[in-house]
């Protein structure tokens, strides 16, 4: 039992960290937040959330393919160079569009919501290689075996520690009410710069490094 908590602690905050930094999830939950209300923002969360845990599974199947045969990483480099590219194009062009329009609370829908998160998380390939180094780490610790808990204590941490992340970014943006009709028009602009710089560093990683 205490090892399985030490795991959950470790992957939880591992999980937490990773989604500190601002990008394509947590800025879009502010965003969510922001303009279509704290619920709809919990719900994009839950639905980036549910992917991770698929994510993290995937990375506990593959972990030891991933270390033994390098070049599998370099290839989801390589394929999230497409991604960011599109949706730094992307961001960027449906910020110029944008036109500020009063927000109908009553007619979002939380379902979009959910899919909307569970469909821009399943676009970031690094995640996957993440949770199998995580869990090559945790397994070389001790802190892991191939056992069914423990797989799934990961998973499920991995799970809580992004969307604990998340859920603070929308709270966060959510009382900034002063500030909620610049942080939307400016969002898209801020999205695409960023979209733009995880490019440049995903491109260093793979010919510097």
């Amino acid at each position: 039992m205490t090892h399985l908590l030490t795991l959950f602690f470790a992957t939880f905050s591992a999980a937490f960290m990773a989604t500190v930094p601002p990008g394509l999830l947590n800025m879009n939950a502010a965003k969510t937040s922001v303009e279509k209300g704290k619920v709809a923002g919990i719900v994009f969360s839950l639905g980036v959330a549910t992917t991770v845990m698929i994510q993290a599974y995937v990375g506990v199947l593959i972990s030891k393919y991933l270390y033994r045969n390098p070049e599998i990483i370099v290839g989801l480099q390589k394929a999230a160079l497409i991604v960011f590219a599109f949706f730094a194009l992307f961001f960027y062009f449906k910020a110029r569009r944008n036109t500020e329009k009063p927000i109908d609370l009553t007619s979002v829908s939380r379902k979009n919501s959910f899919f909307k998160g569970f469909l821009l998380a399943s676009l970031n390939f690094l995640t996957i290689p993440y949770y199998s180094a995580l869990n090559a780490m945790w397994n070389s610790s001790g802190w892991i075996q191939f056992a069914f808990w423990d797989i799934a204590i990961f998973i499920f941490a991995a799970g809580c520690g992004s969307f604990t992340m998340l859920y603070l970014y929308t709270i966060y943006f959510n009382k900034l009410e002063s500030r909620k009709n610049a942080f939307s028009r400016n969002s898209n602009y801020i999205l695409s710069l960023l979209m733009l710089i995880l490019l440049v560093i995903t491109l260093i990683r793979i010919y510097y490094t």
